[in-house]
């Protein structure tokens, strides 16, 4: 009988008694980023415990407000940002 470990970075995992919801919200994160289940899974793995050693952790909190705007809207935004990283020398005498 062959007990051996499988190689680094090719370890397999098995998930029982996934709640429906938890699946369901799996298989729609991997259809929305066009990646396969396993990768979907192993993204959010890693994201949980921190980028997975890949450099900084990539956040998703504010994922929910991208596009959200129209062109007006985003131009309207972007006016009055620029109005306020005016720097008048003024104020720093």
């Amino acid at each position: 009988m062959n007990h051996e470990m499988p190689q680094k970075g090719s370890s397999a995992i098995t998930v029982r008694n996934l709640p429906p919801s938890v699946s369901k919200a799996l298989r729609d994160k991997a259809r929305k980023e066009r990646l396969s289940l396993n990768k979907a899974v192993v993204r959010l793995l890693e994201e949980a415990i921190g980028g997975g050693g890949k450099g900084r952790a990539l956040h998703h909190d504010l994922d929910r407000f991208f596009g959200g705007w129209s062109k007006g809207e985003a131009d309207t935004f972007d006016s009055a940002l620029r109005e306020q990283r005016e720097v008048d020398p003024e104020m720093w005498k």
